[in-house]
């Protein structure tokens, strides 16, 4: 499908990442060619010419946008950060002073940081700390011996009180029922199987 340059232009005003790949515009004041999704100021529209290829465009002697990188394929630079701290979590997500000592060096603020992280994995960085917490509590709930408290310090929880708070809404037990249930499961997976032999 053939886009007329009108439609062209409402794409970048838009800056619609649907049409990223379809063409390329550049700003004949400023020598240099975006991709339709670029962030940057609105160009005059006087000013613009359209590309279908990012080639043509560097033909005429336009430069690549340094901000979307229309000369690169594949350019993501939000999903390359999220999968760097997602990353710093799934490593620190124990240890809090690690992990916020790591993400104190990323260049997004905490509360856009939530909404790109919610965007990308569909749960906010918090409740992705807590779903690594558990898989880790349920873990260390196997081991007989562990006390409750130090299931919920070893597994990054402040206090056993947060630990049980967040353990019963994902579970609906707390963590004693929940390794009580499990050990009697195992007693009958076991029996079961001395009376089959």
């Amino acid at each position: 499908m053939t886009l007329t340059d009108n439609e062209k232009w409402d794409a970048v005003v838009q800056c619609d990442p649907a049409y990223d790949g379809q063409f390329f515009y550049g700003v004949k004041t400023t020598g240099i060619f975006c991709r339709p999704s670029c962030k940057s100021k609105t160009p005059l529209r006087e000013n613009v010419e359209f590309f279908d290829e990012a080639a043509v465009a560097s033909a005429r002697g336009m430069r690549p946008c340094k901000r979307c990188r229309p000369d690169l394929l594949d350019y993501a630079p939000t999903r390359e950060l999220l999968s760097k701290i997602k990353a710093i979590y799934d490593t620190d997500y124990s240890d809090r002073e690690k992990l916020a000592a790591q993400l104190k060096h990323i260049p997004v603020s905490p509360h856009h940081l939530t909404r790109l992280f919610q965007q990308e994995y569909g749960m906010t960085p918090t409740e992705y700390q807590n779903q690594l917490r558990l898989a880790n509590a349920e873990a260390c709930l196997a081991i007989p011996d562990m006390p409750v408290l130090n299931v919920a310090l070893v597994s990054g929880f402040g206090s056993l009180s947060s630990f049980y708070a967040c353990f019963k809404k994902k579970f609906g037990i707390t963590p004693s029922e929940y390794r009580q249930q499990k050990s009697l499961a195992k007693s009958a997976a076991s029996e079961a199987t001395r009376a089959i032999f």
